[in-house]
C-alpha cells in the first residue's frame, strides 16, 4: 500500500513540474519565423530581458542571435547591434549616437557590397525570424526602392573589385616587410619598386590610392610612375 502511495506521489510530481515548465515555457515570447517587424518591436529584443530572444537586423533581414548572447547580450562587444537595424555601423565602425543607423547614404560601392557580404553571414550563421519594415521593406514585405540599389551599387562594386584584381595580377606586387625597430622596406624580386595608382580605386571607393609594383627598366619612363621618396631610380629596395 505504502509503495502505490508513494509511486502515485512520484507521479502526481512529474506531472505537475512537467506542467511548470510547460507554463514557463509559454510565458516566453519568442519571434515568429518570417515575421514582418516594427522598429519598435525590435526595440524589445535586445537582451535586456532574458525572457526574449535577441534579435538583429541588416538591411531589412531580422536575425536571432541568441547563441551568441555573450557577443550581442548585455556587455558584449557587439550588443550595439541588438534590437536595432544599425547597418551603416557594420562598415563605418561608429557605435554611438547617429553611427547607429540603417542609412547608408554616401557609402562607396565597395563598402555596400561589404555590408551586403555581412548580410550572407548573418543568413549562414545565425536564424532568419523575419523583415523590418521600414527603409529596406514595405508593409507587405516587399523590398523598397532603396534596398534594390543598394544590392545593385553591391553587385557593381563586386565587380569592379574582380575587375580590379585582375587588372593588378597584370604587375607583379612588391614584397614588403616591416618591424618596429628599422621600419618598413618594399622590394622586387624583378625588377623595380614603383608606386602607380590602384585602377578602379575612385569608382570603388570614391577615393585615390596608391600600391607598389615591379616594373621593368624598360617600363620605368611611362607616365604614373612615382619612385619612393629616399629611393635611387634603380634600386630594387626601397624605404618606406
Amino acid at each position: 500500500m505504502r509503495s502505490k502511495l508513494a509511486s502515485s506521489w512520484f507521479l502526481g510530481l512529474a506531472i505537475s513540474v512537467a506542467l511548470a515548465a510547460l507554463f514557463l515555457r509559454s510565458s516566453v515570447k519568442t519571434p515568429t519565423q518570417s515575421k514582418l517587424w516594427t522598429p519598435e518591436e525590435l526595440t524589445m529584443y535586445n537582451g535586456t530581458d532574458d525572457r526574449l530572444p535577441i534579435l538583429l537586423g541588416i538591411l531589412g533581414s531580422v536575425f536571432d542571435v541568441t547563441k551568441g548572447r555573450t557577443h550581442y547580450g548585455p556587455g558584449g562587444g557587439y550588443n550595439h547591434f541588438a534590437g536595432r537595424d544599425a547597418s551603416r555601423a557594420f562598415i563605418s565602425g561608429n557605435f554611438t549616437g547617429d553611427g547607429l543607423t540603417d542609412s547608408l547614404q554616401g557609402l562607396s560601392t565597395s563598402e555596400m557590397k561589404s555590408i551586403v557580404d555581412w548580410r550572407a553571414f548573418y543568413f549562414r550563421s545565425y536564424i532568419f525570424v523575419g523583415k523590418l519594415v521600414g527603409r529596406y521593406y514595405n508593409s507587405q514585405g516587399n523590398p523598397t526602392k532603396y534596398l534594390k540599389g543598394v544590392e545593385a551599387k553591391a553587385a557593381r562594386g563586386a565587380q569592379l573589385l574582380e575587375k580590379q584584381k585582375n587588372e593588378e595580377a597584370k604587375l607583379p606586387t612588391c614584397n614588403s616587410r616591416w618591424s618596429q625597430e628599422e621600419g618598413g622596406e618594399v622590394w622586387c624580386d624583378v625588377g623595380y619598386p614603383r608606386l602607380v595608382q590602384r585602377p578602379l580605386e575612385i569608382a570603388l571607393t570614391g577615393k585615390m590610392s596608391r600600391r607598389c609594383a615591379c616594373f621593368k627598366e624598360e617600363e620605368l619612363d611611362q607616365p604614373g610612375l612615382e619612385v619612393y621618396d629616399g629611393c635611387e631610380r634603380l634600386s630594387k629596395t626601397c624605404p618606406v
